[in-house]
């Protein structure tokens, strides 16, 4: 029999079983936690880095860019083609490129520096911009933009919340009580330095620069890519992210 001898006296000796190496496998089990550790806080920072310095997701939540994006749109965005600025500093990386006309940007507005915008960038510092029955004249000049929508033809009231403009206009000598700056008719002013004029493509339906002003070079975050995922809103669906998906949007180049 398998583990045992026969004494002298015809007895049958049983051999102890081998020891247990409780030491052995207590640290088979810690080795594998640590490398799983290694790899869980090594995935962690690679995507802290890429989130962080090159590529960051977005959703778009309305409609102000509609014609170019969909509320339900889900966008990458490149933060390395503009300098992605540095966590706890006030420091950016070096640019590929610095925001241009036509751009769409992804920014944080001066009235609301804690939400994310998506508009189309249409003045640089040093240009003369105004608009005129909806059409946008940008050096005296009038600017042929097919991504533009208007949808609605009313209700082109002065608005006192376009009275900052003033401190910009190109006509110096216009106070409060003879300027009166509209949706569609406003300017001309002139973009200063280290600024842009940005307006959403929906025009009609856009809270941008008309209404808070110029926006800071240092608040744009990054150049959307493409849309990697959309689905349309239905309130009578309960799962409108899973069957209600525009197939047909998805890999869309943002122009």
């Amino acid at each position: 029999m398998s583990g045992s001898a026969s004494g002298p006296d015809g007895l049958v000796e049983r051999r102890a079983p081998a020891p247990v190496d409780h030491a052995r496998g207590a640290m088979s089990t810690g080795r594998w936690m640590w490398e799983w550790t290694k790899a869980i806080s090594t995935a962690i920072l690679l995507f802290l880095t890429v989130r962080t310095f090159l590529v960051e997701a977005f959703k778009i939540p309305t409609g102000s860019m509609e014609g170019t994006l969909l509320i339900g749109d889900f966008l990458l965005v490149n933060k390395a083609v503009y300098g992605a600025e540095i966590p706890l500093t006030h420091r950016r990386l070096p640019a590929f490129s610095n925001p241009g006309r036509g751009d769409v940007v992804v920014f944080l507005p001066p009235h609301d520096p804690h939400k994310n915008y998506v508009k189309r960038i249409v003045g640089v510092p040093g240009d003369t911009l105004e608009m005129r029955d909806k059409v946008l004249m940008r050096n005296g000049v009038r600017q042929d933009e097919p991504y533009a929508r208007h949808t609605d033809p009313l209700g082109d009231q002065a608005d006192p919340k376009m009275l900052w403009q003033l401190d910009h206009t190109l006509d110096r000598a216009l106070t409060w009580r003879t300027y009166h700056p509209s949706r569609d008719n406003w300017g001309p002013l002139v973009v200063p330095p280290g600024k842009f004029f940005a307006l959403g493509d929906n025009r009609d339906r856009s809270e941008d620069s008309r209404y808070w002003g110029f926006l800071d070079q240092s608040a744009v975050k990054g150049r959307p890519m493409f849309v990697y995922y959309s689905f349309e809103h239905d309130l009578a669906n309960a799962l409108p992210w899973l069957t209600s998906v525009r197939w047909d949007r998805i890999g869309s180049i943002i122009r």
